[in-house]
């Protein structure tokens, strides 16, 4: 672990120089260059500054080794998604996920989408809508699972509600093999963007007919990769667009 690593590391995730990182410390340029070299420690007060302008924890900052996770996480980005149609379905049980993926994967064939587009594009998201009761004493879970129809497609097979997703922005982060240690892994993906979203002055933006966040698991050079999208306020520099049609 190193602390000098942590600094610079976090410095550059916000995108900020390290006159900048100076400026706000109150510090000179040279010390927060002597910092990030293992030449000096930032006073407690420096280092709780430092905590508060990064959105980690002291202990993190100080103990842990935040560089090891770019193994497993990519960069956040901002993403445009465009808008597109989606037909989807929700399940509650102990295994909802696998569940809910399996049964739409059967309605995709049945409705002719995966004769139509074979790698049509497969998302989900946790289903918050269960009551307390059965998550504690039956262990059941809600979790939604939607395909993005390609333009045109059009079927009378039943079995999904269709819904319709206007054009949004989303922080965006990678998780490679996130099911390695899926309950470690994915919930501090979501950790990881909430800070840089705290961090670099956005918000998220609940709406009713967009989704506030889903998941995108697919293969990428023999590895399974997890894309985890949080909607944001609208976005002036968007660095890249995402056609999932």
């Amino acid at each position: 672990m190193s602390l000098g690593k942590n600094i610079q590391h976090l410095r550059k995730q916000k995108k900020i120089t390290q006159e900048q990182l100076a400026e706000i410390m109150s510090v000179s340029r040279q010390t927060v260059s002597r910092w990030e070299a293992d030449e000096i420690v930032p006073e407690l007060s420096k280092l709780t500054a430092l905590s508060d302008t990064f959105s980690c924890k002291l202990d993190s900052l100080v103990r842990e080794d935040m560089t090891a996770m770019e193994e497993i996480y990519s960069e956040i980005s901002l993403k445009r998604v465009p808008a597109f149609k989606m037909a989807r379905y929700v399940m509650i049980t102990p295994n909802p996920e696998d569940d809910v993926q399996a049964y739409l994967k059967g309605w995709a064939k049945r409705s002719g989408l995966l004769n139509v587009k074979p790698d049509a594009m497969l998302i989900g998201w946790d289903f918050p809508f269960v009551p307390p009761e059965l998550k504690n004493r039956f262990h059941l879970w809600g979790y939604v699972a939607a395909y993005v129809l390609p333009e045109g497609f059009e079927t009378s097979c039943p079995g999904v509600e269709f819904a319709d997703q206007k054009e949004a922005d989303y922080a965006v982060i990678t998780i490679y093999d996130p099911f390695a240690a899926a309950f470690e892994r994915i919930p501090n993906a979501y950790k990881r963007i909430l800070n840089f979203l705290q961090a670099n002055g956005f918000r998220e933006k609940p709406r009713d007919d967009i989704l506030s966040c889903f998941e995108h698991v697919y293969e990428k050079d023999g590895m399974t990769c997890m894309d985890v999208y949080i909607h944001v306020d609208s976005v002036s520099k968007t660095d890249s667009f995402t056609n999932f049609s």
